[in-house]
Formats: structure tokens, C-alpha cells, sequence
């Protein structure tokens, strides 16, 4: 398992998520005006897989089990030696009438896990969905319920992505995003040691620390990284390989800008790397969606240049972004 986290992150790669359920590409289909059928799914994500060049800043991708079970659509990253992940959770449910969501999913995921190495899966991703208002019990359930699923994982020998995201939403401060952050993480890595998982063999995908969506003060990039780090050097064990953060719905320079600033710090004990759905494909799909609608005269069909192209370009950034490098200027 150490192996195959050493070959997603080497070379300043990280992850394409790309497991996106059937409602929420759905969605996503719809602001760019497609329809969505199983069809133009695969049609759509094998076009990212078949991008030349992926392979030199994407170590992994996540997928959905749809995608996963389509040789055809996931015959490019194989041939590139891409690694495979499947996402595996089956969604956050109310937690209680207090309010908060627990992931479901560990009924039978033995079962899946054993159904899906043989079709190419190495590792696997875990979601809970936190926010700043949960209660201890809530934070604490998923904690649990992270720690279960990554010791099932790694017991079928395939390396678990444990994520535990303090989402966004909400006019809190950058304090409250630490305060709820570091209490997810500190429950977590102690629910992990307690089910006996093995830290050098895990990958975390966390959110950055960061005000609200709606807060009145937004901070910027040095102040992101320095919470963000002190959060980390706080909760997270130095045996733990690596973290590819996801990007949580910030806006794509921020993101980059946030992760290139945190790694210009020295002496970090883990790799910081990317594990982002958006941030990546936001403009590969608008051009996508383009190519299939030339004869249309919406907005969509007259974005310039090819899905792959912009895939290409935005993994660069990110894979340069893992090495300090910052964006120069506003990008379209």
C-alpha cells in the first residue's frame, strides 16, 4: 500500500476526483446545458481520462462505480499506469433531530471491496460532511465511521483516502473553521488509533482552513496557510504520508494560490498535494459540452479550445502548485 501512495504523489502529482454520483453530474451537466444518460457520462469522462499528458501531474483518479465497471471509459488511465480509486461511501444522511449528517455506506463494503480490486481499485474514498454547528456526538460518529471503513480497506489491502470535510457554508470565521476542524481531526486520529489502522498507509483529504462562504472577512492566502498549517502540526501525525486537500468550493486561483503558499514551508512531515473534482474539471467540462453543441448559439458554445487542453493546463498549475508556484494572474 505504501507503494501505490509513493507513485500517486510522486513528482508533485495529485488526484482527479472524478466520482461524481449520478445526481450531482447531473447537475453539473445541466449548467452547461446537457442532458445526462450513462451514454454521454462515459463519453464525457473518458475524454478526460484519454487527455495526452494527463499522466505527468495526475498520480490518481477517483471514480464512481458506474465508471469504474466501463473498461472502455477507464482503458486510458490504465494504459497511462494512472492509479484507480472508487469512491465508496453511499452519502450523508441526518444524523438526528439535532441536526448534522453520518456517512453511510459500511453495510457490505467488505463486499464491494472485494468486487471492485479485481476491476483495477488500488485505494478508496471515504466522504463525512461536517459543518462548524455539529454537535461533539455528531463529529464524533463520523469519526468512528472514517476509522471502520479505512481498517475494512486496508484489511482488503487497498489504501483508504479518509476525508473529513468542515464544509464552507456559513458566515463563520476563519477561528470557528480551526476550532471544528481541529476537533474533527483530533476524534478522528484517535478513533483510527482505537480500530488499529495503520497511519503510514492512509491518505487524509481535509478541507483548508477558511471562513464562510458568507463571511465578511475573507482571508487571504498567507493567512489561510498559517491556520491551516498550525491546524495540521496540531492534529495530524507525522506518520501520515500525505494530504491532498480538496479545494471545497473555492474559487480555482484561490485554491491553487492556498496550496502553492502552504508549500513554499519547509520541514513539512507529510506531502501537501490535491485531491480536487472542480477545480480541475470546471473548465474542461464547459468545453466539452461546447464541442457538442457548435450548432447551438448559447453561452457554452463559444468557449475556445478543447476539454483536454484546459485538463492538461489546470493539472499543471496544480502539480505546480505542490511545488510553491503560484499562478500568475487571473486565468478563463
Amino acid at each position: 500500500m505504501e507503494d501505490v501512495i509513493d507513485k500517486i504523489f510522486a513528482d508533485s502529482k495529485g488526484i482527479l476526483a472524478a466520482d461524481e454520483s449520478t445526481g450531482t453530474i447531473e447537475k453539473r451537466f445541466k449548467s452547461v446545458g446537457m442532458p445526462c444518460n450513462e451514454g454521454l457520462r462515459n463519453d464525457y469522462r473518458y475524454t478526460l481520462f484519454s487527455t495526452p499528458g494527463l499522466e505527468n501531474f495526475i498520480g490518481g483518479v477517483i471514480l464512481y462505480e458506474e465508471t469504474l465497471r466501463n473498461e472502455e471509459a477507464i482503458a486510458p488511465l490504465k494504459e497511462k499506469d494512472i492509479v484507480l480509486g472508487i469512491k465508496v461511501d453511499k452519502g450523508a444522511q441526518p444524523y438526528n433531530k439535532e441536526g448534522g449528517k453520518l456517512t453511510a455506506g459500511l453495510d457490505g463494503l467488505a463486499d464491494r471491496l472485494r468486487e471492485y480490486k479485481p476491476l483495477g481499485a488500488q485505494f478508496a474514498k471515504w466522504r463525512a460532511v461536517l459543518s462548524v454547528n455539529d454537535t461533539d456526538n455528531c463529529i464524533l460518529a463520523n469519526a468512528w465511521t472514517l476509522a471502520r471503513y479505512a481498517k475494512q480497506c486496508q484489511m482488503e489491502g487497498i489504501v483508504p483516502i479518509v476525508e473529513p470535510e468542515v464544509i464552507m457554508e456559513g458566515d463563520h470565521s476563519i477561528y470557528d473553521s480551526f476550532e471544528v476542524s481541529a476537533k474533527a481531526l483530533h476524534m478522528l486520529f484517535d478513533a483510527l488509533y482505537w480500530e488499529k489502522v495503520s497511519l503510514e498507509h492512509i491518505i487524509l483529504k481535509p478541507n483548508m482552513i477558511l471562513s464562510g462562504y458568507d463571511a465578511d472577512k475573507r482571508e487571504g492566502m498567507e493567512e489561510v496557510a498559517k491556520a491551516t498549517l498550525n491546524c495540521f502540526n496540531r492534529c495530524v501525525p507525522a506518520a501520515v504520508p500525505a494530504i491532498a486537500f480538496l479545494s471545497g468550493g473555492q474559487e480555482d486561483k484561490e485554491a491553487l494560490d492556498n496550496l502553492a503558499q502552504m508549500n513554499t514551508e519547509h520541514y513539512l512531515p507529510w506531502a501537501l498535494s490535491f485531491s480536487f473534482g472542480r477545480t480541475l474539471q470546471g473548465g474542461a467540462l464547459q468545453r466539452w459540452s461546447s464541442h457538442l453543441q457548435r450548432w447551438s448559439n448559447s453561452c457554452c458554445s463559444q468557449v475556445s479550445g478543447s476539454p483536454e487542453d484546459w485538463l492538461l493546463y489546470r493539472a499543471q498549475q496544480c502539480s505546480e502548485a505542490v511545488q510553491g508556484i503560484f499562478i500568475v494572474g487571473e486565468d478563463s
